[in-house]
């Protein structure tokens, strides 16, 4: 009966985009350090970044730490403001030459993933971390009410 009322609730289709969008983004920053030559430094040299390795590091660092608050609700909105920056570089590193050289048809394929992130992370700036967060239970014990 409990279950059936935690998904009956309004607040379950923000914790179902936040766990999306928060455990995709810390699985993303693992792989640049468990992965490296693929999708760490080696994924930055190919695409063109000077000094890969730094950036690599800087990006997995912030998919981590930005993923794990997404993940639990806490600064949700502060924390996807830094993934959406990596979305947008993203876009205009890997898909916008996609775009100048295949066409829309085949960027829209290429940037699915990509668009699907931003789009769900636009949702967690506006709506913020739901009512099954981290956030919502520092609210409560500070006594005010969302």
């Amino acid at each position: 009966m409990k279950i059936y009322k935690v998904i009956k609730t309004g607040n379950t289709p923000v914790l179902l985009v936040r766990l999306t969008v928060g455990l995709i983004f810390l699985s993303e920053g693992l792989q640049k350090f468990i992965l490296p030559e693929v999708i760490g430094y080696g994924r930055f040299a190919e695409i063109g970044f000077a000094n890969p390795e730094f950036w690599a590091w800087f990006t997995g660092v912030f998919e981590i730490v930005c993923g794990l608050l997404v993940t639990f609700g806490l600064l949700t909105r502060l924390a996807v403001i830094p993934l959406l920056c990596i979305m947008i570089v993203a876009f205009i590193m890997t898909k916008w030459p996609v775009l100048k050289q295949d066409g829309f048809w085949a960027m829209a394929h290429a940037y699915r993933t990509d668009f699907a992130m931003t789009m769900l992370s636009l949702v967690l700036l506006i709506s913020g971390s739901g009512k099954f967060s981290l956030d919502q239970l520092v609210t409560a014990s500070k006594g005010s009410v969302r």
